[in-house]
């Protein structure tokens, strides 16, 4: 394994230990311990906790984008990317720790930018894509405004993390995603769409 893999497998195991436990409350001896390494060999890798933290998300924003391509090329119909992302992305955040993305916020703004910039380009013309696709298609009201919508839904987004509006002992990210997405799709769908909504979920009893 060349140093390029070996860093990139430490990056996920790094990402596991700050989803489980939080970001500031591992110090760079509790990380080396964890992978089974000694600290200067950790440090081949990186240069301090900044630098691994900010390596640790970049590694899992690259891993999420490709994986939301995947989807997007997968799913023919405009709704069903949504509801596929929706369910990988809740899936996802079920996991995550509120610490985790206050001590990133707070602590680590390199890495929280990495974030920012993710849901600001990425996901921002992922969503414009999908609305253009789904008023083709003819599940979307005609009327949207595509980058108007995406502004919106990246802003909604972005208070998922807001714990003041949504207090982490009160709601969860994975509820609020989906409360979201919910809203995203009722607000721009038309009658056809909404006809494919309730279809889509009415045999198994689950409302979307």
């Amino acid at each position: 394994m060349n140093k390029k893999d070996k860093e990139a497998e430490l990056l996920i195991t790094v990402t596991e230990l700050f989803m489980k436990y939080g970001i500031k409350s591992l110090t760079m001896d509790d990380i080396s311990s964890h992978l089974g390494i000694s600290k200067k060999t950790l440090y081949q890798y990186v240069s301090d906790k900044k630098d691994l933290v900010r390596k640790a998300i970049e590694l899992a924003v690259n891993e999420d984008q490709c994986l939301l391509k995947d989807i997007a090329i997968k799913e023919e119909n405009a709704i069903d990317e949504v509801l596929a992302i929706n369910e990988r992305i809740s899936q996802k955040l079920q996991s995550v720790q509120p610490a985790v993305m206050y001590d990133l916020q707070k602590h680590y703004p390199e890495a929280w930018k990495v974030m920012e910039d993710h849901k600001k380009c990425f996901v921002y013309d992922m969503i414009i894509e999908n609305i253009n696709t789904g008023i083709a298609q003819g599940v979307y009201r005609e009327n949207v405004n595509p980058e108007i919508i995406a502004s919106v839904y990246v802003n909604m987004i972005n208070k998922i993390f807001d714990f003041d509006m949504f207090p982490s002992h009160k709601y969860n990210f994975s509820t609020l995603h989906k409360e979201i997405a919910r809203y995203h799709i009722r607000g721009i769908a038309n009658a056809n769409g909404i006809k494919f909504l309730v279809n889509r979920f009415k045999d198994n009893n689950h409302d979307f």
